[in-house]
């Protein structure tokens, strides 16, 4: 069955899986104490720990093995084919749920150098993105600690998503229609951040890390927007995120109200900020309520 299968399919089916296993080495590492971290260096608050570099090399190594000619891109960059990966970080289960799914046509036939695949660990979450002709489509979104009680019990939740399919893993569900709400950056938080998302007048402001972690909260109705007047995030923190909101007919742009390019070749930081939408609000009503004092502050 997984073989007949639209390629775009067996790849989310085999993200849904590769990321559930991804989360466990991340539980396991954190476990065992050994965080080994390192400052990247290219941001402040960049730091990468043991497990999240563990993680990536179990999801890049997976896919790579899987899914040869699939462009797929990590916080290292394109996968580098000569390194060794454990035979243990090696999934090779497919989500039957995915594949059992109808392919939307415009991706039924789809060919390997077609898909760029943008892996990553964001907040303690798991992401895994889908872009085709430099549009993120699909992608999954796991979370190692969701619901967390004690380390035997934890499994995680992977929520996942393809446009024109729909969603998975998760319900749907819609903001309060009695006050605006938005989700913010809490550790790239400055002066511009503060002033775009005052300009908007929410009724209420909830802080939290990671481009997955607020993508959620649009995706389950606990906020309307999601806003990031920063140049923090990389094209690996949104095409996930983005692919999953797209699916549920969200919108996630620049502060320009521009779409990022996800090709194999574009470059990874997104200067331009993040800003997204719940399909409940109008997306270029927001963005028209940016000053333009700020937006000129990202420009291309």
């Amino acid at each position: 069955m997984a073989q007949n299968s639209p390629l775009i399919l067996r790849i989310l089916a085999s993200s849904a899986m590769v990321v559930s296993r991804a989360g466990q080495i991340i539980r396991d590492v954190k476990t065992n104490g050994e965080l080994g971290i390192i400052d990247k260096g290219s941001y402040k608050n960049d730091l990468q720990t043991e497990a999240d570099r563990s993680a990536q090399k179990c999801i890049v190594g997976t896919l790579s093995k899987l899914f040869p000619g699939v462009t797929i891109i990590g916080e290292e960059g394109p996968h580098n084919e000569s390194e060794e990966i454990s035979a243990d970080w090696i999934v090779t289960d497919l989500d039957d749920g995915v594949l059992a799914s109808t392919c939307p046509s415009e991706f039924a036939t789809l060919k390997p150098e077609d898909i760029v695949v943008w892996g990553f660990l964001d907040s303690v979450t798991v992401l895994i993105g889908l872009a085709v002709n430099g549009k993120a489509v699909g992608g999954v979104i796991h979370q190692p600690y969701y619901n967390f009680k004690e380390e035997k019990d934890c499994k995680g939740r992977t929520l996942w998503g393809l446009v024109g399919l729909g969603v998975g893993g998760f319900v749907p569900n819609s903001p309060p229609v009695d006050k605006f709400i938005i989700t913010t950056t809490r550790s790239h938080s400055d002066d511009t951040v503060v002033k775009a998302v005052e300009a908007l007048k929410p009724d209420e402001v909830i802080k939290m890390g990671g481009a997955g972690r607020k993508t959620i909260m649009l995706l389950e109705g606990h906020a309307h927007a999601y806003v990031h007047a920063s140049k923090g995030c990389k094209k690996w923190d949104t095409c996930a995120p983005e692919g999953v909101l797209r699916a549920l007919g969200g919108i996630l742009t620049d502060i320009h109200g521009k779409a990022y390019d996800y090709s194999k070749d574009a470059s990874y930081p997104n200067n331009q900020g993040s800003f997204a939408t719940s399909r409940y609000v109008n997306h270029q009503e927001l963005i028209d309520k940016i000053p333009q004092e700020l937006k000129d502050r990202f420009p291309y």
